[in-house]
């Protein structure tokens, strides 16, 4: 029986000042992706890279995950940095040099106005 995989929303923050969200279960292989260019479509511009991770979520579905972030990118710029700042990432983004990383425990239903 094999252990069940976190599953995380994450945020990078590019190199062009843009945020970009995503799904995966490995953030460190994630990261190095958008970074080499394979990762998403939106980040393979080398105008993007390189990429840094400021922010993440984990959660214990992947369904839970991708919810997250479908509400995440719905926001308007200014309520993602407000979101991101009320969870502990540094503003400016250019100063934030480590990943904020939280825990989501238990069912939670994501949506629009919890961001």
């Amino acid at each position: 029986m094999s252990e069940a995989k976190t599953s995380y929303f994450y945020v990078l923050h590019c190199k062009d000042g843009t945020l970009y969200g995503g799904y995966t279960t490995d953030l460190s292989r994630r990261l190095k992706e958008h970074n080499d260019g394979v990762g998403a479509k939106y980040t393979r511009p080398k105008r993007r890279r390189p990429l840094k991770m400021i922010y993440a979520e984990a959660y214990e579905t992947r369904s839970e995950a991708t919810k997250a972030e479908a509400a995440f990118k719905k926001q308007a710029r200014t309520q993602k940095n407000r979101y991101l700042k009320e969870q502990g990432v540094k503003m400016p983004l250019k100063n934030q040099t480590v990943c904020v990383v939280r825990e989501v425990t238990g069912k939670h239903d994501r949506d629009a106005e919890k961001f």
